[in-house]
Formats: C-alpha cells, structure tokens, sequence
C-alpha cells in the first residue's frame, strides 16, 4: 500500500573520514550516457591486507578509501553509487522531457512532474497551505466519536500512517486471491525497541524525537508551551503501539501475521471504529465490498482500540496533526523539509547535508511514476543481448540449485520432491515488466508539486484496492525498473531482477565470465536462495503458505541455520552492537547458498575452456573479487545503529566474510592455510 504521508525509507548511507576526504568536486550535471566502471575494479584491492585474514578488506580496502560518504547518503556501497549514476542518467531524461515541446503522454506526465518538483520557489511560496484544510478539520474535531469517524477520509486524503495501515495483498493461505489487509503503523521513530530501551543513547534519541514533534507542531502554528505539551502526549501514545507491536524477529515468521478474520469479528476486537464505514472510503475508488480480512497484529490493534477510547482528546487531536504534518513535511516549503530532514537523516543516520533538489525530484518521479520513467531507462541502457545473457545465467544457477536439492543427504525424498516442484514453478522477471502500468487516469501538472505527489499516491492507492476480488497479476512488478535492488516475492514464487540492477559494475559485459558470476551471478542465487530460507521455505510452488517438509526435514534445516546464525551473531556491527542474527539469518543463508550456486554455474559454463590468469589473478580468484566488490561500502556509525536494529541484512564485511569462509573453493583459490581467520570459521553448509 502506497501513503502520501509515509515515512520515507531513508537513502542510502556514509562517512568522510579525515585523510579520505575529496577536494571540492565538481558539481553533478544530468548525464546523457551511464558512466562505466568494471566489475571488477584492481583499484578498489588492499593487497596488504593477506586475503585469507579479511577478504573483505583485501577486496574493498581500496574503494573504501577513494570512495567517501558524500554529504547527503548515511552510507556510501557499491549499489549506492550506481544507483547515483542511475538518477543523474534519469535526470537527464527528465530535463529533455520536461522541456520537449512534441512529448509523449509519457514524457509530458514524467516532465511536468519533474519541473513542479523543481521549482522550491513556488513550493516555499505555499508553506503549508496545501494542509491547512486538513490541520482545520483535526483541530475541527470536538468529540471522540467525531475524531474516530474521521479516521478513514483522513486516511484515505492524508495521514495514512496514524495508528494503522490498510492496503490489499496476497492471501498467504491462496496466493491466486486478492485481500484486504489491516496491519501496525502509527510510530515516528525506526522500530519498537527506539521506544522501550533505557540506555542513554535511547533515552537521549527520545528527547530528540520530542524536540523534532514540538518544532514541526510550532511551525504549524502552535504556541511552544503547547506544543512541547502535545509532543509529550505523542510520545506516550507511540509508546503504548510500540508496546503492542511484534518484534522485528517475530515478524519474519508468516504465520504470526496471519489472522484472518471477518468484519464482524475484527469489530468485536476493536469496536470502537466502524469498519464498514471504514472500508467504504476505499469503496468510493470502485472497490468492492470487504466481507473479510488479515489483521496481520491483533494484540496491536487492541491497543489501538484502548489509545481511542481511553486517551485524552487533546492528545488524539495533537497525535493526528503531528502525523500529518510529519508525513507531509518532505513535499512542503523549506523550514518543514529541512525540519523533517534534520531528525530523520541527520540526528538518526548523522546524514550533514539535504540530496540536491534535482536528486528528491529524480527520485520522486521514480516512485510515483516509476513505470512511466521506466520505459525511458529501458529503451537507453537495457539491450536484448544483456536480457539474453541474464536469462542464461538465471537458468544455470536453477540447475545447479536442482543438483544441490537432489543431493542432499539429510532431506527425504518427500521434502525434495516438493522442493524441485517449487523450484521449477519459480518465475524469472528480469530487466522490466512485459506489460507497462497505465497512467492515463493520473493528472500530473507542471506547477502543483503537492496536488501532483498527492494525486500519485491516491492514484496508487485506488488501482491497489482495486485489485480487490480480481485474480493476482502474476506478471506485476514490485520494483521499477531503474531500481539498483533485487527481491524474491514467496507469494509470487518468483525472482526480480529490474534493469537497474544490471549495469556495470554489477553486470559488466566487457568482463569475462569469472567476476560477472561472482557478482550478478551470485546475486542471482542469493535471490533464488531466499525461496528456501527460514521464511520463503514456509511457501510452496503456488506461493502458498503450506507446510510442505517433514517433520525431520524441517529439524535438519533448522540445526544447520542454526550454524550461520550462531557466526554471525559474533559479529560485532558498532560500539558493542553485535549482528541480531535470528534478524539476519534469512538473508545470510542466500548470500552464502546464492555465491555457491554461482560458482557450480561458472564452473558448468566454462567447462572445457582453456582459462588463463589476468592481471595476476587465476580465474577462482577473479570469481571471488568479483563476488565480494559489490558489497564495498562506507558507513556511518549513526547508521549502523539504525541498521543493526531494523536491517535484515548483515553489514558487507560479515556477508563477505561470513561466505567465504564456509567455502573451501575459496580456501583453495587463495591457498588458505589451516590457522586463518577465514578457515578457522566452522563450515555451515545448508545446501
């Protein structure tokens, strides 16, 4: 589900430090071709680090110190970067469109987005009227059964992320349906563990968030005293859903936010709303009715329904201004967005400076019109040669998984057959979608920047509710496709791999085989992996959530996660914080069964071929720069705190080296000798 006043997930992260950073650089400039940079990069090397020791450091010591964080990321990788690249290409698509006079419906709805976007002096010249009916009608609200009967229209025009948040996905139990979901929302700060902590780091962010409340409340208008008044009550309204909430670690478990229920039943949990009146705002976009539901949190929504028949008036009233106003803080004039900035990037991530305009503005057209601007990068930068060769690529490493599968000593023939019938039913995607999204309905204009951001987001949110009672689209995306990322939907059974994700470094025609397998290739595996992780292994070939392992199957897997998730959890990520790896073990088993596909692929692709060294490395060697060079990245340590408590991914020096210390093909390309730190590491094999 798409809300205009969602908290934003945060950019990408990192730290100048001392000796490493730049002279003044020149200022970017909307590019007209992506800039290349192989994958495997000989200047990106420590060679004084001995790579049986810290093949992290060998691999990325020298990218690390050429590559500072740039004053507007909290972290600086790899992925960032291209993804940088990727948004001053596009930027360069949207100054021609926005300024072309023969343009396409296409170019013309990406272009005037991008140009209202651009132009901050009308945008501070507005301040916040574009909310001010919305501040008017909460602060309108003289009753409690007046403030709850205005939930759903607030929800629907403006602060849909107060107390919960609705949408429609996936049945887990049929995945062919379409439901209606209701699940946590409602808090300002990262995750429930912000609010409950007492240490004095946690208790000195909570005193910021407040501050960051009362100066969003002021600016609105609120007298100070008031405001700090109200912030307070905010805090411990948040606190009361941070209570409730389920833990990170227990939401990677699909069954505990599964709970279907009917409209009737949900009303007995909660009776204080009217869910029927509730729904039937969805209704007015040409949703039908809703008869049931997944209420992903029951115990939250009990607590929800305690805040709203218990809590202060004043403090519902302030609680739903703050939101708004937060919500929309990052689409308003300067004093708002630097306010919203200041807390979020910089006092949580220690981000210095705000992105560039022409950076918000790329990134915006890329997130609500992300179909439309897609086809623009397609056409430009993915050619059916590099499709062809993905899709090669993506079809080995499912060999090579099926062989894995069928050699498994430990799973029954019961277990595998199943496996096998899962992952041959598993879909490929790559580059971007066979059929584009229509966004003829969607007004976009060149001079209302809010009203076109807003317009997007209901646009989004009606064709998501509309889905309702249809069959799933199984060829949908859930990224665009400039998106340096890739995912495996368990719903969907399918693997992601948009045509952003597919540039060099990441996938470098110009290289051989060797890193392109270790980078992309391994990629590719991770993805695949992740359909037989701690989470998707729960989904079967349909993408419903079905038990299909046998009882002593299900214990073997978990004796043998349980390896990784014991190593990493020694990691330490910053200060004293060490990795949370019953958060991390789904994607640290991809990583290391995603980077063993890739070379049982690499090796199957060049068997028979004469394969000779380059540049001083043997062709196992270049496998492995190749593999862990995506993962070079700088971070801060604001960051990182926020990343060990709600990244579900290990930091890049213990995915690097959590893998390839449970692979003896790399022990065996470096000569690794018996005593190293990367074979002294026991082997956890899964697959």
């Amino acid at each position: 589900m798409t809300k205009l006043l969602r908290v934003l997930a945060p950019a990408f992260a990192v730290v100048c430090v001392l000796s490493t950073c730049p002279a003044q650089q020149p200022a970017p400039q909307p590019l007209q071709a992506m800039p290349y940079s192989p994958s495997l990069d000989l200047t990106s090397l420590d060679k004084t680090v001995d790579p049986c020791v810290n093949f992290y450091d060998y691999a990325c010591g020298g990218w690390k110190k050429k590559n500072p964080i740039p004053s507007d990321q909290a972290s600086w990788d790899v992925y960032a970067k291209l993804a940088n690249e990727n948004q001053q290409f596009l930027w360069g698509i949207l100054v021609d469109d926005a300024k072309k006079k023969d343009r396409t419906p296409i170019q013309q709805k990406v272009g005037d987005y991008f140009e209202a976007c651009m132009n901050t002096a009308a945008i501070d010249a507005d301040g916040d009227k574009p909310i001010q009916p919305a501040l008017a009608r909460i602060d309108a609200l003289a009753t409690r059964p007046e403030l709850i009967a205005a939930l759903p229209s607030l929800h629907h025009d403006y602060v849909g992320s107060s107390f919960f948040r609705s949408g429609t996905g996936q049945d887990a139990v049929d995945s062919s349906t379409v439901i209606a979901e209701l699940g946590a929302g409602g808090i300002g700060l990262p995750d429930r563990e912000y609010y409950l902590k007492t240490d004095p780091k946690s208790v000195k962010l909570r005193e910021e968030y407040v501050a960051y409340i009362t100066q969003l409340l002021t600016l609105s208008g609120e007298p100070v005293a008031q405001a700090s008044t109200d912030a307070a009550s905010v805090l411990r309204i948040e606190t009361a859903l941070a209570k409730a909430s389920l833990t990170r670690v227990q939401q990677r478990n699909p069954h505990n936010i599964y709970h279907m229920m009917s409209i009737a039943e949900f009303e007995k949990l909660t009776p204080a709303i009217s869910w029927p009146a509730y729904f039937a705002e969805q209704q007015r976009t040409g949703a039908p009715a809703i008869a049931k539901l997944n209420v992903s949190q029951p115990e939250f929504m009990k607590a929800v329904q305690s805040e709203l028949t218990t809590e202060d008036l004043s403090a519902l009233r302030a609680y739903l201004r703050f939101h708004l106003l937060s919500g929309a803080a990052s689409y308003l004039a300067k004093p708002y967005a630097q306010t919203y900035f200041d807390f979020y990037s910089t006092t949580l991530r220690g981000v210095p400076a705000m992105p560039p305009r022409w950076k918000t503005c790329t990134r915006g057209v890329d997130r609500n019109l992300g179909e439309a601007l897609g086809q623009e990068f397609v056409a430009r930068t993915f050619s059916a040669d590099m499709k062809a060769k993905t899709q090669l690529m993506t079809e080995q490493i499912e060999t090579a998984m099926g062989q894995e599968i069928e050699s498994l000593h430990w799973m029954s023939p019961a277990t595998k057959a199943e496996a096998l019938r899962k992952l041959h039913a598993i879909r490929n995607k790559i580059g971007y979608p066979e059929h584009w999204r229509d966004y003829t309905a969607l007004e976009v204009k060149p001079d209302d920047y809010f009203g076109n951001t807003l317009r997007s987001m209901r646009f989004e949110e009606a064709r998501e509710w509309n889905k309702l009672g249809k069959p799933v689209d199984r060829e949908e995306w859930g990224m665009t496709p400039p998106t340096v990322n890739a995912y495996f939907d368990p719903q969907m059974n399918d693997i992601n791999f948009p045509a952003g994700v597919l540039q060099p470094p990441l996938y470098d025609p110009k290289l051989d085989d060797a890193p392109n397998y270790g980078n992309t290739g391994a990629t590719i595996g991770h993805e695949l992996t992740h359909a037989f992780d701690d989470e998707g292994r729960q989904f079967d070939a349909k993408g419903n959530l079905r038990d299909w392992w046998t009882p002593a199957d299900a214990k073997g897997f978990e004796e043998r996660i349980n390896c990784q998730r014991d190593q990493y959890a020694k990691y330490i990520i910053v200060d004293d914080i060490h990795i949370n790896s019953r958060l991390t073990s789904g994607e640290d088993v991809a990583d290391l069964g995603g980077t063993l596909l890739a070379y049982i692929a690499w090796k199957e692709q060049t068997k028979g071929e004469h394969l000779t060294d380059v540049d001083g490395f043997t062709p196992g060697q270049r496998f492995f720069v190749g593999m862990a060079q995506w993962a070079c990245s700088n971070e801060r340590p604001e960051n990182q705190r926020v990343q060990a408590a709600t990244d579900p991914h290990s930091p890049g020096f213990a995915r690097i080296n959590g893998i390839v210390s449970n692979m003896p093909q790399f022990q065996k390309a470096f000569s690794c000798k018996a005593g190293q730190p990367m074979v002294h590491t026991p082997t956890c094999k899964i697959w």
